[in-house]
């Protein structure tokens, strides 16, 4: 029985396929880190409205802090409980050192206790402008402590720095960029009237992150960044009504990871 065409073909063509892939390096590199982060945020404005109660009203020029979590002892609770990261990645590029990534930060924002905060606006249809004390016994607490809660996507450059002859040790310079969403899990109280906390998604932001990865045996890498980020939150939930707000994020950032090639260099 006589063979078709195509399969011939197929058989003459197979070999010389075979040895060509033999020669392509592949390209892919995938890896992930988890880690945990210190934060320092800009002053912002918050501005409140709740149409139903006649209110809208700015707060003016807020301080904020984070809470690391992991400086109170990190082995002592869940390792979610703190300030913490994760980013998974692909290198599609290898040679290039371009990539992709899913960029996590789980960052806490509060507005500082015990501050004079100036209010200017309207509160149940009254025109006021004056100065309140900013605390929990008070009435007043505005915490982004489940998270402000950074998302990038990014894309990634890295760049080799040093190593060995046998890849044991590695360090490169990395560079990201990225924009996203963000998922904040909001909890607030304004003149004693709380709202019922939970996470949202509340905006977007912006970030850029620069810094160090250190490779051992190709696999295991510490990695070593800063950041900077702008985020825009809108449409938070509050009593009866929404709340708005932006600012500026610098952070540093200490993570473990591990990485693996998608294939090996062929000869």
């Amino acid at each position: 029985m006589q063979l078709p065409t195509w399969i011939v073909y197929a058989v003459i063509c197979l070999p010389l396929f075979a040895t060509a892939q033999t020669k392509k390096e592949r390209k892919g590199e995938l890896y992930f880190s988890w880690g945990y982060n210190k934060e320092w945020y800009t002053h912002s404005d918050v501005y409140v409205r709740q149409p139903s109660l006649n209110t809208a009203y700015t707060l003016l020029n807020v301080h904020s802090h984070d809470h690391p979590g992991w400086d109170e002892g990190l082995f002592s609770s869940p390792i979610s409980i703190p300030q913490y990261n994760y980013r998974l990645g692909y290198f599609f590029d290898r040679e290039n050192g371009w990539g992709v990534e899913i960029n996590f930060d789980h960052t806490k924002h509060i507005i500082r206790d015990n501050q004079s905060v100036r209010i200017k606006g309207i509160v149940a249809g009254r025109v006021v402008d004056s100065s309140i004390r900013f605390s929990e016994g008070n009435g007043f607490y505005y915490y982004l402590n489940n998270g402000a809660n950074f998302l990038l996507f990014n894309l990634v450059k890295r760049w080799h720095w040093i190593g060995d002859r046998k890849s044991n040790f590695v360090v490169d310079a990395l560079g990201k960029a990225g924009v996203g969403p963000v998922i904040p899990h909001v909890q607030n109280s304004f003149f004693g009237q709380a709202n019922d906390p939970g996470f949202q998604i509340g905006g977007w932001n912006i970030g850029a992150e620069a810094g160090l990865r250190a490779t051992f045996f190709k696999h295991l890498f510490l990695e070593y960044t800063n950041k900077l980020d702008y985020a825009s939150y809108s449409n938070l939930k509050v009593y009866n009504g929404t709340a708005s707000q932006s600012f500026g994020t610098y952070e540093m950032i200490l993570s473990l990871g591990y990485t693996i090639a998608a294939g090996k260099r062929k000869q």
